[in-house]
Parts: structure tokens; sequence; C-alpha cells
């Protein structure tokens, strides 16, 4: 279950980790450097064109499974083989994370790559100091 639009997620939660597929097997490490966060997460038989990675409402991590299921039943020669044990499949079920990601990072520069089973992430830090500016926001007298 995922608190995904609620406002008040952040007073209940520290660090904003939300898990949308229960059983989810993608157990992550996260790194945060001076210059980036960096995202480790566990992806074993997957490979990059299994994997999706998308920043959603502008700041959401998304990290999800896209499919590529290794399968159960032999193909080939090996028809006529009977299975005593297949317990390798459901090591590769489906997963998703959603990561609410801090205001100081670059969206526009996340890069990512899937390696011995770990997916990184990197997510670089925006170091040029924030400044609370004015916008001004005209009033008219219709809509």
């Amino acid at each position: 279950m995922a608190i995904y639009g609620d406002p008040f997620r952040r007073f209940f939660w520290s660090p904003p980790i939300y898990r949308t597929v229960s059983g989810s097997t993608a157990l992550m490490d996260w790194l945060e450097t001076p210059n980036s966060h960096i995202f480790k997460i566990n992806v074993p038989g997957y490979n990059k064109d299994d994997i999706k990675v998308e920043v959603e409402d502008g700041n959401i991590l998304v990290i999800r499974s896209a499919g590529g299921k290794e399968k159960a039943h032999s193909q080939g020669k090996d028809r006529d083989a009977v299975w005593h044990v297949a317990e390798r499949v459901g090591c590769r079920g489906e997963f998703s994370r959603e990561i609410e990601l801090p205001e100081n990072v670059k969206v526009d520069q996340i890069k990512a790559h899937v390696e011995n089973g770990v997916l990184t992430i990197v997510v670089p830090k925006d170091s040029s100091p924030k400044t609370n500016k004015v916008r001004t926001i005209n009033i008219s007298s219709k809509l």
C-alpha cells in the first residue's frame, strides 16, 4: 500500500521511502555524499531492459521491474524434463520502489546502471545556493 498523495506523509516517515509491491525483494541502500545521493538496489537476474527508472511528479524517483521474467519450464531439447524444484522463479518477481527526493537535486542529471545484480542510481546535488525569491503574482479582476 502506497501513501503516495498524502500531504502528511513527511510527518510520519523519515526518510520518505515507500514500497508499492508487497514482498518486494528489491532491497536498497541510500548513501548521501557531499555531491550526490547514491541508491544501490538489489536486482539479481535483471538486466537494464527489465528495469524502469523514472521521476514522477517532479521529485518522486520510481524504480520498477518492467518484465522479462525467467520461464520456469524448460525450452528446446529438454521438453521432456521433469521439474523437481523450481524456487528461483519466485526470486525474480515484480518489484517497485518509490523514493521522495530531496529538493536540492538535479533531476535532469540522474544516471543509472546495472552491474552484477545491483542497480546504482546517482542523483547529483544542486550546489547552487537556494534563494528565497519572491515572485509577485498579478491580480486581475477576472479569471
